[in-house]
């Protein structure tokens, strides 16, 4: 690595000598589709539609939902932000370091077998060498022997006697030929190579651990339900209470789905498949819209239709792909011990500590908006969900950031390293922008698709200027997660994130208490800021990983 990072460091040092301009580098090839930035829109764009699936799935849910009055709305809107806390919690460590760990076992598997196929040519040459130096010297034994018979047969005519060829050349030809390669099996069993399952133990330690955390978070969030619901404002006399009970009890029974199906996305995106995880999700969420109709109203079962159709989603999602997986890897590793226990739950401890900075302040300013009153609630959750689902959108290019940034790390490509990750950079600038107008006029017009209640519309109307202006800092902030994680960093990004919380969660209670709902959004914007400039900040500076541009 040193090596390579010597190597970039040379032609870059008069032109950086402050590795912040790494972010412009080579910007003018933006908008060129060249092998780079065709890869990582390739792997990009399935990721994003995979990604805004599941929370566009939910702003259906909550326009089915918002049919049902404000009162329901703002129920399903704290159980869904207690749910997603819970759930984003675990899905850092579970998502993010097996794409990680995959990516990087993955790549060197592939380098190890490259190089011991290069071994295997470099002998199959030699023996074609050696082979060809016999077959020179059996056709130089060919011509003696035709010499030797021209010279028996004019003996012979002078009555000399005849010589004796010794029949050993024929067997010493059939010999040669023998163990000269042969170039069919040589095909076969490239072919055989190229089917056979892969090997990759941490794979097998993801999905164990992701079924053994949704197990736990379905048991807590189902026996703890009411109280959790206390602490985010629900009093036990509130019109709320029932129906936020009912879907959250109901919708946890699919946590563990939907932990599994987070591991085994991680796994496909370590291969850089973002196509199959596109799939499973659409699949899944196209039942989810279809039963919620049926259940919600035909069968009139409200909010718990809801949750029903919301779950049963989750599993189809899970089996889909565990279908597709096992054709591909070896889910049973050759030896227990390969599993990487260890390696995970050190680096899951650093992300779970982040994942729970990071969703808490979301999930207390849903606290704060829960007790302005069911109105201001049914505001804030409907601006909060398309908050969430444009941004979300960058993930799908902080996806391909950290898959090719891991690979890249693994090869010790620096080159590619420091192109990639800005060049994700620049797009993620880019889609922010375009996101911001996107969402202005769409929420701004649109908003009546949610709710028919015009108090709602109003308080609306106000929170459109803070979700469409934060879309450029929350792209860049999302995206510079998937760059950190590429860079295995994950040290950094956990305890960074818990500096930005904690001035996050001060802002919150002192702007909610002196502006209420436009407080609690001037808080959230404070919390994008910081968290887009602690993600810029590793890179930007040139620490950690990315010393080499201070070379």
């Amino acid at each position: 690595m040193a090596a390579n990072a010597t190597e970039v460091g040379s032609p870059l040092e008069r032109k950086w000598k402050i590795p912040f301009y790494v972010f412009f580098h080579d910007a003018r090839l933006l908008f060129k589709m060249d092998s780079l930035g065709l890869e990582i829109l390739k792997i990009a764009f399935p990721a994003a539609l995979a990604l805004a699936a599941d929370p566009i799935a939910s702003l259906i849910d909550t326009a089915f939902i918002g049919r049902l009055g404000p009162v329901e709305l703002a129920a399903v809107g704290v159980s869904i932000s207690i749910f997603n806390q819970a759930s984003k919690i675990t899905t850092f460590p579970v998502l993010n370091i097996t794409t990680s760990f995959v990516a990087e076992e993955d790549t060197i598997n592939r380098l190890n077998t490259m190089e011991a196929e290069n071994e295997k040519m470099k002998e199959l040459v030699q023996d074609d060498a050696t082979a060809d130096n016999m077959e020179k010297g059996i056709d130089k034994n060919e011509e003696t022997k035709d010499q030797l018979k021209t010279k028996d047969a004019t003996n012979l005519g002078k009555g000399a006697p005849s010589t004796n060829v010794d029949t050993k050349e024929t067997e010493k030809d059939t010999n040669t030929n023998a163990c000269k390669p042969s170039s069919a099996s040589g095909d076969k069993s490239t072919e055989l190579i190229k089917k056979k399952k892969k090997n990759i133990p941490c794979a097998s330690t993801a999905i164990i651990i992701g079924l053994a955390l949704g197990l736990l978070q379905a048991a807590l969030l189902i026996f703890a339900a009411k109280p959790l619901l206390g602490i985010m404002g629900v009093k036990h006399n509130s019109p709320m209470l029932a129906p936020a009970l009912k879907y959250l009890t109901l919708r946890s029974l699919g946590a563990p789905a939907i932990l599994l199906s987070l591991a085994m996305q991680g796994v496909f995106r370590g291969f850089k498949d973002t196509k199959t995880p596109l799939y499973a999700t659409v699949v899944g969420d196209v039942m989810n819209i279809i039963l919620d109709p049926i259940l919600i109203f035909a069968l009139h079962l409200g909010v718990t239709g809801a949750a029903i159709a919301h779950a049963a989603s989750q599993y189809l999602i899970s089996l889909i792909l565990l279908c597709r997986l096992v054709k591909e890897v070896n889910l049973l590793p050759p030896r227990m011990k390969d599993l990487q226990f260890g390696r995970f739950l050190k680096n899951g401890f650093l992300l779970l500590t982040r994942g729970i900075a990071v969703t808490f302040c979301v999930t207390l300013a849903a606290s704060l908006a829960t007790r302005l009153g069911a109105t201001p609630m049914a505001a804030f959750q409907i601006c909060l969900q398309v908050w969430l689902t444009s941004s979300l959108l960058a993930d799908g290019l902080a996806v391909a950031g950290q898959a090719l940034l891991a690979c890249a790390f693994a090869e010790k490509d620096m080159n590619k390293v420091t192109a990639t990750a800005a060049r994700v950079s620049q797009m993620s600038f880019v889609l922010g922008m375009a996101l911001s107008l996107i969402v202005a006029l769409g929420l701004y017009f649109g908003s009546g698709i949610f709710s028919s209640d015009p108090k709602v519309l109003q308080i609306i109307c106000i929170g459109v200027p803070f979700v469409a202006a934060t879309q450029p800092i929350n792209s860049i902030a999302f995206v510079f997660d998937g760059i950190n994680f590429g860079a295995s960093d994950f040290a950094y990004t956990a305890y960074s994130m818990l500096l930005v919380a904690g001035v996050s969660i001060a802002s919150l209670f002192i702007f909610s208490k002196t502006n209420g709902f436009v407080g609690i959004w001037i808080a959230l914007t404070i919390y994008m800021t910081l968290r887009m400039l602690a993600g810029t900040w590793r890179m930007g500076t040139g620490t950690g990983p990315w010393s080499y541009l201070r070379k």
